[in-house]
């Protein structure tokens, strides 16, 4: 499936993301701030520092009625929803496998879960050029206190999974982190469910601290039964074989996994063939699984992104955010898929909408996507938020504080139910608002001293979605004058920010002339007038 990989390559560079800033073929750059300690230490006098490190949020999570926890393409960041202080944590490419630590392994959160006072976040990075795992943290006490394991593996020899009640399958051991990126995590009960590409579905028991390989039902099965003793002989699953390979090599895309959700004794599982549900026996821990996929089961699309339960009037309705595994062909499309009744039937809608991330409360659907964040109050209408812009009068209560976002694509979602506030992660920062039309939003990003500007070098393809921002401190000038010179010193563009309008938006340019036309490759000269004094910059425009 070769728009499989393509799709899949464009993901990866997303989440790592988004974590080591993205290529300038998929989304634009982000200023970026690493924080890293370099040392095996396990603890230090402050663990975390103030403020995001990246303004790409993958990943945002609730937690009780307070915090908010983000998964940036820096690390992980908590704040306080009710002082919006955001702190973040520092990370040691130093740690060591099953060992308490009060830092995170290095690189961008790809996984974030939390169910109570539990926590457990996924880290993405890259080894050698190719995108890897870089390990999980898990805490069940406090914030200040994970215990740290590398991404799960097999050893070369492991060619049976033992699992519940000492009963094992045939599985491909995989060996190696890299490919084996953990996209998503659910905790349920005694159990941590994580999905990974290469690494399949996996569940730690927060009880013995144990990791399991969890088999799922090959491409072509409805059905994958585990709970019956006939089922197995000497032990052994028979006729399964876990294997994450292509499926010309004899694998099954339905043993990578990408999207998780638990709860009670019920597991989903996304893959790039479908949707699987399992019931778990809560005595032994076997799982007897239904697999749904395209086109018998009426998904629209059999890469399954992301996963959300909605509990609304009565009903339990599970979400899919699905994109096309197969786009030679053009049979499958994007979009979103629901079940009301476990699985039985699916409906879709949104059809045609790149979806990263579905969430729900109450009668409220969220969807983030390529064209930005939909909404619905019935999940068959949906109205579609414009980018996020901030309007906030300052002290002098002559000029404003503005801001926008410069990008149409949303990668996270949350909504608050306790303060009423919508979230919304994207690769040019973070943003909220207490207010469910989105007129006005409060925006957050990186806090780095001095004046800059970003991406630099500038790619300027798509300049209607794209941007090149100014980082400035402007402290007296209502008006801000911005004028671009090419190599020769010949003024291509020039434009003024007047900081009494509510309206202004963010420092930025598109890449275009005075005429509206992209200017050449090359070299260019920024000079932003305010505060009585020229600021000059050098910017690399590319295609």
């Amino acid at each position: 499936m070769p728009g499989l990989y393509r799709n899949l390559r464009m993901l990866l560079s997303l989440i790592v993301l988004i974590a080591m800033l993205p290529g300038a073929d998929l989304i634009p750059r982000s200023f970026s701030l690493k924080k890293y300690l370099d040392t095996t230490s396990a603890s230090f006098p402050d663990s975390t520092y103030s403020g995001l490190s990246s303004n790409s949020i993958a990943v945002i999570r609730l937690q009780n009625d307070t915090l908010i926890w983000l998964g940036t393409g820096q690390g992980l960041s908590w704040l306080n929803n009710r002082l919006l202080d955001i702190n973040t944590y520092y990370s040691s490419n130093n740690l060591v496998d099953n060992t308490a630590t009060d830092l995170l392994p290095a690189g961008g959160v790809s996984a974030l879960a939390i169910d109570g006072e539990r926590i457990a976040a996924a880290v993405a990075g890259q080894k050698s050029g190719v995108t890897a795992g870089m390990g999980i943290v898990i805490t069940d006490s406090s914030r200040n206190n994970w215990l740290y394991y590398e991404q799960p593996m097999d050893d070369s020899t492991e060619i049976l999974a033992t699992w519940f009640d000492s009963l094992s399958f045939a599985a491909l051991p995989v060996t190696v982190s890299e490919q084996n990126v953990t996209y998503d995590a659910s905790i349920a009960g005694d159990y941590l469910w994580i999905a990974s590409w290469a690494g399949g579905i996996r569940r730690y028991s927060f009880s013995d601290s144990t990791w399991e390989r969890i088999p799922l039902p090959e491409d072509n099965d409805p059905q994958l039964i585990t709970c019956q003793d006939s089922l197995y002989e000497n032990g052994v699953l028979k006729d399964f074989y876990l294997n994450p390979r292509d499926p010309k090599g004899g694998g099954n895309h339905n043993h990578k996994g990408f999207s998780v959700l638990a709860y009670n004794d019920t597991v989903w599982v996304g893959t790039p063939n479908g949707i699987n549900r399992g019931i778990v026996d809560t005595v032994n821990g076997c799982i007897d699984w239904q697999h749904y996929f395209f086109p018998q089961d009426g998904l629209p699309g059999n890469w399954v992104i992301s996963l959300a339960r909605q509990d609304w009037n009565g009903q339990r309705i599970i979400w899919a955010a699905t994109w096309s595994a197969d786009d030679e062909k053009q049979l499958e499309q994007r979009g979103l898929s629901y079940t009301i009744d476990d699985g039985e039937t699916w409906h879709s809608t949104l059809l045609g909408e790149k979806a990263y991330n579905v969430v729900a409360y109450d009668s409220l659907v969220f969807a983030a996507t390529d064209n930005g964040l939909w909404r619905s109050n019935d999940g068959r209408n949906w109205a579609l938020y414009k980018p996020a812009r901030q309007s906030l009068a300052e002290t002098n209560g002559i000029t404003y504080l503005t801001d926008e976002i410069t990008t149409n694509v949303v990668y996270s979602a949350l909504y608050d139910p306790n303060r009423s506030e919508l979230w919304i992660g994207t690769s040019d920062g973070l943003a909220m608002t207490d207010d469910l039309n989105g007129l006005n939003w409060r925006i957050f990003r990186t806090d780095v001293s001095g004046d800059y500007v970003y991406p630099n070098p500038f790619y300027s393809g798509h300049a209607g979605e794209r941007y090149v921002r100014f980082h400035i401190n402007v402290k007296e000038s209502y008006v801000v004058k911005l004028e671009i010179f090419d190599f020769a010193m010949q003024k291509v563009y020039s434009q003024q920010f007047d900081r009494r309008d509510n309206d202004m938006g963010t420092y930025k340019w598109n890449g275009q002339d005075n005429n509206g036309k992209m200017v050449a490759n090359g070299t260019y000269f920024i000079r932003l007038d305010y505060d009585n004094t020229d600021h000059w910059f050098k910017l690399i425009v590319v295609k």
